[in-house]
């Protein structure tokens, strides 16, 4: 029985991690789930902590990168842009604005949105660029309060290219800003344009971004985090001797996923036989081709991610949220009317309610943990461990400074 969360490490030396997947305007599931967290935190700690206050390392994809920017770009004060509980409340406001519906429902809707599919980027991406740099101004990565790691990929030399507050310290051309960083890793094919910008080195030197998606690369960028953190110790290693099995048990890991239609089985080899080119791009407002290979993604780290706790005997080290049981509108990424986002909000808060789950390695589905509790009650418990391991640190600072 799993009724505590009693992780593998010492306090005061656990590497805590949050990662966040791609998902549009769905981000408002982990987006209800994180206000949750940081209420939890603060009960704890006082109303003034946040969620960047506790986690060594954030990342993002997509829609989660521009909630990692949100949590840890810093105001003039030096604290988070936007508190957790923030979240929601902006996307609500934003994204019907980032996803304009002019045409919906009926058989023109229909025409004209795959047309548009067919000969450009469903969306021009213009108020989003807009939003991005306003509220990001000239922040640029090496700057955010968490380090932090936001994937995207680069179409011209096809290849993913991983911006990490970490490498932006050692390398200035990969110090970009972060506003550009955003707008790259949410540029997903067929729904927005690629997005170019350069960086220049102290010779000036430049050097050239390309950058669509990050969800091409990793949409749950779990495993990204953990290489970032990996590739610090190494960096910190005279020797750069291999990291040791037991450095992997201190990490403490929360990933959030943004909901997915498995349950509904929708497609079947029948069905998709059939497809063409324009099958693959649109169906019913859909683009299945993109679903299938950042689901492919989400499920394959996820798998990994488990296999790796399970082998050194570190599961409950990881926590993972994700529902698997998304339906019709609220498992697009793009459909922002009023209706679907609090539908989405109401399935967020669902899913606190819902008992914790892990992924089955033979099916690839998530099942219930018997006696583990709710994800609620596994937050809770979380939240409890990312206290005491900030009160561990201080402890520990303060005796080193002789304070």
């Amino acid at each position: 029985m799993e009724s505590e969360m009693s992780p593998s490490g010492a306090l005061g030396e656990l590497v805590t991690v949050l990662s966040i997947d791609g998902g549009g305007v769905k981000g408002l599931i982990p987006g209800v789930v994180l206000a949750f967290l940081e209420a939890e935190l603060q009960k704890l700690d006082g109303k003034e902590v946040r969620l960047a206050d506790y986690f060594d390392v954030i990342a993002g994809t997509s829609t989660g990168g521009l909630i990692t920017a949100m949590i840890t770009a810093p105001d003039g004060n030096n604290r988070p842009l936007y508190a957790a509980k923030d979240i929601v409340p902006f996307y609500l406001k934003h994204s019907p604005k980032i996803f304009p519906h002019k045409n919906s429902g009926g058989l023109l809707g229909s025409v004209v949105n795959l047309f548009g599919t067919v000969a450009g980027p469903k969306y021009d991406g213009k108020y989003l660029h807009s939003l991005l740099k306003q509220f990001l101004g000239d922040t640029k990565m090496q700057q955010t309060l968490s380090s932090i790691v936001i994937p995207a990929f680069d179409i011209k030399l096809l290849q993913p290219v991983i911006f990490s507050t970490g490498e932006a310290k050692r390398d200035v051309t990969k110090d970009a800003l972060l506003a550009d960083v955003c707008i790259g890793t949410s540029a997903a094919p067929t729904y927005f344009p690629a997005h170019y910008f350069e960086t220049q080195d102290s010779r000036g030197n430049i050097r050239s971004f390309n950058l669509v998606d990050g969800g091409v690369a990793a949409n749950n960028p779990t495993l990204l985090a953990m290489n970032t953190v990996t590739n610090d110790l190494l960096m910190k290693r005279e020797d750069l001797a291999p990291v040791k099995a037991a450095d992997y048990k201190k990490y403490l890991i929360l990933s959030l996923g943004t909901g997915n239609a498995k349950n509904e089985q929708k497609y079947s080899a029948s069905v998709v036989s059939k497809w063409g080119v324009l099958g693959w791009l649109y169906d019913g407002g859909i683009v299945p081709l993109i679903d299938v290979f950042t689901q492919a993604s989400e499920d394959m780290v996820d798998i990994h991610v488990s296999t790796l706790f399970k082998a050194f005997q570190s599961q409950k080290n990881y926590l993972r949220i994700e529902t698997d049981d998304l339906e019709g509108n609220t498992s697009s990424v793009d459909i922002s009317t009023e209706e679907n986002m609090r539908n989405l909000i109401k399935i967020g808060e669902a899913q606190l309610e819902k008992g914790l789950s892990r992924v089955n390695l033979d099916t690839g589905m998530s099942e219930v943990v018997e006696g583990a509790g709710t994800n609620r009650a596994a937050l809770i418990r979380f939240a409890e461990v990312l206290s005491n391991e900030r009160r561990a640190r201080l402890a520990k600072y303060a005796w080193q400074s002789g304070s």
